[in-house]
C-alpha cells in the first residue's frame, strides 16, 4: 500500500492484490461494491491521517478508482470543506460490512436485470480481444429468477490484470451478487436454467448473427 498526498485536499493510493488479501477482500466484491463502504478504505483514511495529515472529518469525499493494468488499485481521493458546498452538508455515515468470502474464491454470480442485458455484454465480449471468459473461468451458467439473469462463473483462474479487466466491464452491465453458494443453491431450486455451460458462446450463437 502507498499512500500520496497530491495537494492539502487530494491523496493517491496505491493498493496491490496482496493489500485485499491481507485485509481479507474478495477480489469480486471490492470491483463491484462502492468502496467507501469497506473496511479497507477506512483503514486507508485512518492511515493517511497518521501519515500524511489527511484529515476527513466533516468534509465531503470524492473518490475516483482506476484498475491498472500492472495489477494495482490506484484510488483517488479529493475532499471538499463545507464551505465549498451551496447546501450544508453532513458527513455521511459509511455502511461499513466486512467480507467473508476469500480471495481466492472459485466462483462468483453476477446479476443482470434483462437477458437484453446479458446479450449486450456477450456482444461486447465479442468485439473485445482482451476478454476471454473461457480464460479464466472453466464453467458458466446463465439462469433466470425473478425476471432477472444470473450469470454464474466456476473455477475462477486468479489472473490479475485479466480478472480487473473482466470485472471493470461486467460492472457496466451488471452487479456482484454477494454468498454466491448459498445464492446458486435458491437458483437450482426456484430459478429456470436459460445456459447449462458456455453461457458467453451459447448466447453468441443462438441469439447474435455472424
Amino acid at each position: 500500500m502507498k499512500i500520496e498526498k497530491l495537494s492539502d485536499d487530494k491523496i493517491r493510493i496505491t493498493l496491490n492484490m496482496e493489500d485485499l488479501k491481507e485485509n481479507d477482500i474478495d477480489f469480486h466484491s471490492f470491483m463491484s461494491n462502492p468502496i467507501e463502504s469497506q473496511d479497507l478504505f477506512m483503514q486507508v483514511l485512518d492511515k493517511a491521517e497518521k501519515e500524511v495529515g489527511f484529515v476527513t472529518e466533516d468534509y465531503r469525499i470524492m473518490i475516483e478508482a482506476l484498475a491498472m493494468a500492472n495489477g494495482n488499485f490506484v484510488l483517488t481521493v479529493t475532499r471538499i470543506s463545507q464551505e465549498k458546498t451551496k447546501n450544508t452538508y453532513k458527513p455521511k455515515k459509511l455502511n461499513i460490512k466486512r467480507k467473508t468470502s476469500q480471495l481466492n474464491s472459485k466462483k462468483a454470480i453476477y446479476c443482470f436485470d434483462a437477458f437484453d442485458e446479458f446479450l449486450g455484454y456477450c456482444k461486447f465480449l465479442k468485439n473485445d480481444i482482451l476478454i476471454n471468459i473461457d480464460d479464466f473461468s472453466s464453467h458458466s451458467r446463465l439462469y433466470e429468477y425473478n425476471n432477472k439473469y444470473y450469470f454464474v462463473l466456476e473455477d475462477i483462474k486468479m489472473n490479475t490484470s485479466l480478472l480487473k479487466t473482466f470485472a471493470s466491464s461486467i460492472t457496466e452491465f451488471a452487479h456482484f451478487v454477494d454468498n454466491s453458494d448459498l445464492f446458486e443453491s435458491k437458483l437450482l431450486e426456484y430459478g429456470n436454467i436459460i445456459f447449462k455451460d458456455d453461457a458467453i458462446s451459447m448466447c453468441l450463437k443462438h441469439f447474435v448473427k455472424n
